[in-house]
């Protein structure tokens, strides 16, 4: 029989139907504004008291809580507040009550009811110009890059000497150049021939001081220029696997100048486990530990992260640092303790090797280096107004988290220990897994943009997307009457599945996104157009109303899918080589197609045969 589908046909429609509406629910859920408290590290813990007397404070800066939770564990805290423009006065008020221990951060938290999250469902993540986010602009250090280069350097020229039995005294560096003394004209020029045949990114020169020759020797400019280059290439792409270990929908991550690194994290603005994983050098230094007759210029005093150690003595000599780290995991050990399995690149092995199998029977430490943010208070002049204004500022800390002996030589695979829990060993495995810092960097900027930024944005794009539908609306029932009413049903049957599909693959709604959105709307009207246009014509050649409706679905079909798929490809195009603002407007453009042709095709066919199939029609009112 014409115009009439088999019953699977119609309850498969209505159960993509049904999946749509529950999967765009949560979209009807707006986030609360809220404030993120966290530990400046995984040890620290945020307990009750701590979210009580930040709410104290809160409430005695007129700034009402709606409601205060805590993490599993003490990994965080939650303030719940009621207007979004509450939000930066009341970051000021927490961090100033709770200090530097504590990263606050905004936040927005989700009110989706628990029986849609238990399905999975969850809104649309906005992009930054909706939701606002967090805007980061790293500067990275580069004077301490070409440092920690020429301390690696360093010490693979004194490894030279040593082997080839040419002594030296070790020398502290002086304008940016390594200097070792030798104690007549011979030994220099043999140890200068020796260091030309094995490196050639010195400029070598000899000089004398107190009666001892010196060697001074300087990298190159085009080594330097190498070095800097090296260093922000290395960061940034160390800054987009962490961003992308952070999980967050289509950052930007971005080179900015000679020396920074633009980061923009929209959506969820959840900035303190970004401060956390972004701010930290988190790098490593393996170095032995000082031998008692050793020189004090050649050996540094470091203390131990865990409380209640002396501090000991090592060598200022590197072995090898984090940037020559491969692949980093966190387990246990044979006695349930937290460890990270190291494995180092090729270069590393070997120097590990060649530093550990000489030193069999002493102590090598693993240090730690990390940025701590630090806030401190200033008086000043602000528009005419003096006040206090916080300033946000890093500290850099390196400190001992190993020292254990070397019971044999070690390859490119060995472990640390001695971490605190399992969370800091996560933590260190994730940082150096996503790549070693070739230089610390420094936050030289942080803006955040909160949500009421973005809600004209929103406002003004839903009243858009309200007044496109309408008009469309009525232009398809004016020109098709009840077939029209038929098209707009499933033109809002379109935008629920959109908003589902979109919600379903976490993808980011941004301002040219919704553009999408409007215009997936008049090409979805567009392929009803075709259909109803070819049944009229159908009926005017004095087909049968009944064959007039199966040959304009059938015979607008070919016509429909050509259209939409030169349209899909554009919109893979424009996804593919376009970023950010571009990538947007092309998410919602290919996914509003496969809606549309959903909708077009099956939903408003399914409507017209209900109403029309098998019925003996005199005049269609189309």
């Amino acid at each position: 029989m014409l115009n009439k589908f088999p019953l699977w046909k119609y309850l498969l429609i209505v159960a993509v139907l049904a999946i749509g509406f529950v999967y765009s629910a949560p979209n009807l859920y707006p986030d609360d504004p809220a404030i993120q408290i966290s530990g400046n590290s995984t040890a620290m813990r945020v307990e009750q008291a701590d979210l009580e007397r930040a709410g104290r404070a809160l409430n005695e800066a007129g700034i009402e809580v709606k409601a205060m939770s805590l993490a599993e564990q003490g990994r965080g805290g939650l303030l719940r507040l009621v207007s979004q423009e509450d939000q930066l006065p009341a970051k000021d008020v927490v961090r100033r009550v709770l200090g530097g221990d504590f990263v606050v951060a905004l936040n927005l938290a989700q009110t989706t009811p628990d029986w849609l999250r238990n399905l999975g469902a969850g809104p649309m993540k906005l992009g930054l110009d909706l939701s606002g986010g967090v805007h980061f602009l790293l500067e990275v250090d580069m004077d301490k890059a070409l440092d920690a280069r020429r301390k690696v350097y360093e010490g693979e020229v004194k490894s030279l000497l040593r082997k080839e039995r040419v002594r030296y005294r070790s020398l502290p560096q002086a304008n940016e150049a390594i200097q070792l003394g030798f104690a007549d004209a011979a030994t220099l020029e043999q140890a200068e021939r020796l260091i030309r045949k094995e490196f050639n990114d010195f400029e070598l020169v000899a000089v004398e001081r107190n009666e001892m020759q010196v060697l001074r020797l300087s990298l190159t400019p085009a080594k330097l220029a190498e070095i800097r280059e090296y260093s922000i290439k290395q960061n940034l792409t160390t800054v987009r696997n962490r961003v992308n270990e952070l999980g967050v929908a289509e950052p930007l991550v971005q080179r900015q100048g000679a020396n920074r690194i633009v980061v923009e994290l929209p959506g969820v603005q959840d900035t303190a486990e970004a401060k956390r994983i972004l701010g930290k050098t988190a790098n490593l230094e393996f170095r032995l530990q000082a031998e008692l007759d050793a020189p004090r210029a050649a050996t540094e005093t470091f203390e131990f992260r865990e409380e209640g150690r002396p501090p000991v003595q090592l060598e200022r000599e590197l072995i090898i640092t984090g940037d020559q780290v491969t692949d980093a995991q966190a387990s246990f050990d044979e006695n349930g303790r937290p460890q990270v399995n190291i494995r180092l690149d090729g270069h590393g092995g070997d120097l590990m090797n060649r530093a550990t199998r000489n030193n069999v029977g002493r102590s090598m430490a693993v240090i730690f280096i990390e940025q701590k943010p630090v806030t401190r208070y200033a008086r000043q002049t602000v528009d005419g107004v003096e006040q206090e204004v916080a300033i946000p500022g890093f500290v850099e800390e390196k400190k001992i988290i190993s020292l254990a002996t070397i019971q044999s030589p070690l390859g490119s695979q060995f472990r640390i220990t001695g971490l605190d829990g399992q969370g800091e060993s996560s933590e260190l495995a994730l940082l150096l897994r996503a790549g070693g810092l070739a230089a610390p960097m420094y936050f030289a900027e942080e803006r955040t943009i909160g949500p009421s930024l973005g809600a004209d944005n929103i406002a003004k794009g839903v009243e858009a997307s309200l007044w496109g539908m309408l008009f469309v609306s009525l232009f398809i029932i004016a020109i098709y009457r009840y077939f029209g009413v038929l098209a707009t049903i499933a033109l809002g049957f379109n935008m629920v599945l959109l908003l589902a599909l979109m919600s379903l693959l976490s993808a980011t709604l941004t301002l040219p996104g919704i553009a999408g959105i409007v215009l997936t709307m008049g090409m979805a009207v567009d392929a009803n157009v075709l259909i109803f246009s070819r049944i009229r014509e159908e009926i005017a050649n004095g087909m049968s109303i009944q064959r007039a409706v199966h040959e304009g679905f059938d015979r607008a079909f070919t016509a429909i899918v050509d259209a939409n798929l030169t349209t899909l490809l554009v919109g893979g195009i424009l996804f593919a080589m376009g970023t950010g603002p571009v990538k947007g407007f092309a998410v919602t453009l290919s996914l509003g197609i496969l809606t549309s042709m959903f909708t077009a095709i099956l939903v408003t066919r399914a409507m017209v045969n209900l109403s029309v199939g098998g019925r003996d029609f005199k005049k269609l009112w189309i």
